[in-house]
């Protein structure tokens, strides 16, 4: 069968647009060969930066001839329904179509289709110019005298020249011909615009590929990837070095060459005095190279880096090595003074005095001085909540008020603490937000250095580095915190109170680090949730779905015993003043609540959990994260054995049974009379309904679930026995009554644990 290959060849189409472009073009076209009643084995998209091409295998040489009936209405509908069967069937007058009689409808139209088939190359001589003019790109241009019209072609970078050939393997394949705003297309390409300029005539995909690279074009990014990077490792390796290695950094290197040549160059050791990630993301962002290490050596850098050169230079490369020098000594220069400038004074102390007595900052020290100046800026957050002063000071109230909550849940001290220590201990009746005693001051410390990590936490915004470098918020804050002598947690949360930022990124497990971060996730969800700026189906421009997400990692990873709705109000409360804390906000806590489910079913069903069991779990009032984790697990596992399966079914059947007697308002007794039983399936059942719904609720307060689905087990043979010899419906009404009521009893004990009605099975 045929093969098609095609080219679009242009001046240098940015790195970053690259993939998606050339997966664009194959879908576009496979759709529409498709569409057109074509069928293809194969197809595969390549691209580098002066060129996009498809090579598709298995290409039907003609689409097959279309015979169709479409059956219109009666003869004597209505015309409107006629002229609906005209539009459908394609037809310009009723005259087209033929009348067909049926015994008991009566006469109907019918229009009898034919389509013959079409070439290859006529559909795709159609296609190729529409997908051109149609073709997504984030943005294009115009170019030439042509531009000038109306309607003139568009394209990323001007197109050049179109390569288009279709054929078998046995035959010379022909030139699929179309032309588009003057661009022919043909059988021409051309190679490396240095080495190879000139034009090569390319018969298919085979010797296409074979005569690019005989003139230096390697057209598989991932090839030119694997060269890149084999050569950078052995030239590193060569010097006594390791690379750095940089998977998003070489993707981008692989747009930006079609014959990549690998070159080292060096910087002055002064310059190693900048931190590593400032140093990396200079050369990375100036100059897309690669940094390097000495063998062995941790995380310093050496001074020299690795460079991608798209040209064999008759002098290996020298000159362009010393060029990059060059550019990158001069980005580091400026590096190195935003880094001595970071750790400097600021000019305008006695301005901030204000905003450092606000936050109890110290203003000898830099990264006090930055935060004192963010606050002091009046710089704003968001146009309805606010600077980022008072979102800093939200941020550290509420990480005060967690942090002795994730002190118990992470590490707690109770064997530590010595009698003196104890004396302080509040009273166990005055609980935290985790239902927990509050902690004694003894633990104030983990409090203390919470709150001194949120009201830095943002500090390093206003510093010259992060300034130039956005991604480096945190990870400076931590270096200049380091600087200025804060405690290691201090520093550590500064820059981990940004996580969890996505599914694969890691979850911090030092208290004050995890005080801090879900103290930031939680008044950023809350504050948005207070002025109605919640994520839509099409949209979270302030990624509140990754906010929530990180809570619940932070949360169920640590193993937090939180009271999240009592999270969410004392979040709110930073927004709307202490009444919250008394009369709540009902409205936004539920739906904020019902967020945070949503999210929590999605994590889980991730994590492999089912669907159905989590739905059983979780109600609109579960607020305890790691509860229903817990309580999906323990339930998961009931379920995999026969004792579990058998008590599913046996449960389902009373609950439909009960809900059936209830939608016909049949009676049900308010409590269980054992003076009315008659057989002793029906005391049985009683009497392991009260035991399990006993010893399932007194695990359920020991947070022991396993426990609670064991106290379950005992109802399965009683259960079952009741089934088959009990008649639920007997006559007598009060014994009917009596038994819906056990039933009912049945219902209540199992649903301690999960609602059963919801699990499939």
């Amino acid at each position: 069968m045929p093969d098609l290959l095609l080219e679009l060849r242009s001046e240098e189409i940015p790195a970053r647009m690259q993939r998606k472009a050339a997966g664009d073009l194959r879908k576009m076209l496979t759709d529409g060969l498709v569409e057109a009643g074509l069928t293809y084995e194969a197809a595969r998209e390549y691209w580098t930066p002066r060129r996009l091409t498809l090579d598709i295998r298995g290409l039907n040489a003609r689409s097959k001839d279309i015979h169709e009936d479409i059956k219109g209405p009666s003869t004597s509908a209505p015309e409107q329904a006629v002229q609906g069967f005209l539009r459908k069937a394609g037809l310009s007058s009723i005259a087209e179509a033929h009348v067909h009689s049926d015994p008991k409808k009566g006469d109907f139209y019918v229009a009898h289709i034919s389509k013959p088939g079409r070439a290859a190359e006529e559909i795709i001589a159609g296609l190729v110019p529409d997908i051109i003019r149609t073709f997504p790109w984030p943005k294009s241009m115009r170019w030439g005298p042509a531009s000038a019209k109306p309607g003139s072609l568009r394209w990323v970078r001007p197109l050049q020249s179109i390569l288009c050939t279709f054929g078998p393997e046995t035959e010379e394949p022909v030139v699929v011909d179309f032309e588009i705003d003057g661009i022919r297309s043909g059988n021409i390409t051309y190679g490396h615009r240095f080495h190879a300029p000139g034009e090569i005539t390319v018969r298919r995909f085979d010797d296409y590929v074979s005569k690019l690279e005989a003139a230096k074009v390697v057209l598989d990014a991932d090839r030119r990837k694997e060269i890149i990077l084999a050569d950078a490792r052995n030239l590193a390796f060569a010097n006594g070095l390791d690379l750095v290695e940089d998977e998003g950094l070489l993707e981008e290197v692989s747009g930006l060459v079609e014959w990549p040549v690998v070159l080292m160059g060096e910087f002055e050791e002064a310059f190693l005095a900048i931190p590593a990630e400032v140093i990396r993301l200079t050369i990375r962002a100036n100059q897309k190279c690669f940094v390097t290490r000495p063998q062995g050596e941790g995380e310093a850098l050496s001074s020299r880096f690795i460079l991608t050169a798209n040209i064999e230079a008759s002098d290996g490369g020298k000159e362009i090595a010393h060029g990059n020098g060059k550019v990158v000594r001069a980005r580091l220069s400026d590096a190195l003074y935003f880094w001595k400038t970071d750790q400097g004074d600021l000019p305008d102390l006695v301005e901030l005095e204000a905003s450092a007595e606000k936050f109890g900052l110290d203003l000898k020290k830099p990264l006090d001085q930055r935060m004192a100046r963010l606050d002091h800026l009046n710089v704003t957050f968001h146009a309805k909540l606010g600077t980022q002063g008072e979102r800093v000071e939200r941020i550290a109230r509420l990480a005060q008020e967690l942090a002795p909550i994730v002190a118990l849940s992470i590490s707690p001290l109770e064997e530590e603490m010595s009698p003196k220590a104890t004396e302080g201990v509040a009273d166990p009746r005055e609980t935290t937000l985790s239902g927990l005693p509050a902690i004694s001051p003894s633990r104030g410390e983990i409090t203390a250095l919470a709150r001194r990590a949120a009201v830095l936490a943002k500090a390093d915004l206003t510093t010259e580095v992060v300034g130039e470098f956005p991604e480096l918020q945190g990870t400076m804050g931590r270096k200049y915190a380091l600087l200025q002598g804060e405690h290691a947690s201090v520093a550590a949360a500064i820059e981990e109170h940004y996580k969890p930022q996505g599914p694969s990124d890691y979850v911090p497990s030092d208290p004050v680090s995890v005080a801090v971060a879900l103290a930031d996730k939680l008044v950023t969800l809350t504050g948005f949730w207070f002025v109605n700026e919640k994520p839509t189906s099409s949209g979270d421009p302030f990624a509140l779905r990754r906010a929530a997400l990180g809570s619940i990692r932070l949360v169920l990873e640590n193993q937090l015993r939180l009271q999240l709705v009592e999270c969410v109000r004392k979040g709110l409360s930073l927004y709307l003043g202490p009444e919250i804390e008394i009369m709540g906000d009902d409205a936004k806590s539920s739906d904020l609540l019902s967020f945070f489910h949503d999210r929590l079913k999605v994590y889980l069903r991730d994590q492999g959990a089912r669907h159905d069991l989590i739905d059983a779990v979780i109600t609109p009032q579960s607020d305890d994260l790691l509860q229903i984790v817990r309580r999906v697990e323990a339930l998961g596992s009931f379920l995999d054995t026969e004792d579990g399966k058998n008590l599913l079914a046996g449960t389902k059947r009373a609950a439909n049974i009960l809900a059936a007697e209830e939608k016909k308002k049949t009676a049900v007794a308010e409590t269980v009379e054992p003076a009315l039983f008659r057989q002793d399936a029906e005391k049985s059942l009683f009497a392991a309904v009260n035991q399990a719904e006993k010893q399932a609720g007194e695990a359920i307060q020991n947070q022991d679930f396993s426990a609670a689905m064991l106290a379950l087990s005992v109802l399965r043979e009683p259960v079952d026995s009741f089934f088959e010899h009990v008649l639920v419906n007997d006559e007598d009404l009060s014994v009917r009554a009596n038994r819906l009521a056990l039933l009912a009893r049945i219902r209540t004990a199992t649903g301690q644990v999960a609602d059963f009605s919801k699990i499939a099975g």
